[in-house]
């Protein structure tokens, strides 16, 4: 799965992390990055995203722990987060 992640200070455009089992779709590549391994060009993952879809295979909603703290929503994935649904099996 190549990823990205604003904030990160080490290869913040494309990183590359292996999942297996616990609902992972076996013997697939999701995303890619390009020549140079620096930047994510094919299907990118936002790290929020990458969050959710780790916190859906744990069974765990990452959309209803949300709480309010001065006066903006926080949560495990920021405010943002979409399950990645190409990689679940």
């Amino acid at each position: 799965m190549s990823a990205f992640c604003d904030g990160c200070d080490h290869h913040k455009d494309g990183f590359t992390m292996w999942m297996a089992g616990g609902g992972i779709k076996a013997g697939m590549d999701h995303g890619a990055t390009d020549d140079f391994w620096f930047r994510a060009v094919v299907d990118p993952v936002h790290v929020h995203d990458l969050q959710a879809t780790i916190l859906h295979l744990l069974g765990i909603d990452h959309e209803r722990r949300t709480y309010r703290f001065q006066g903006r929503d926080f949560r495990l994935t920021d405010v943002s987060g979409n399950v990645v649904k190409a990689v679940l099996a």
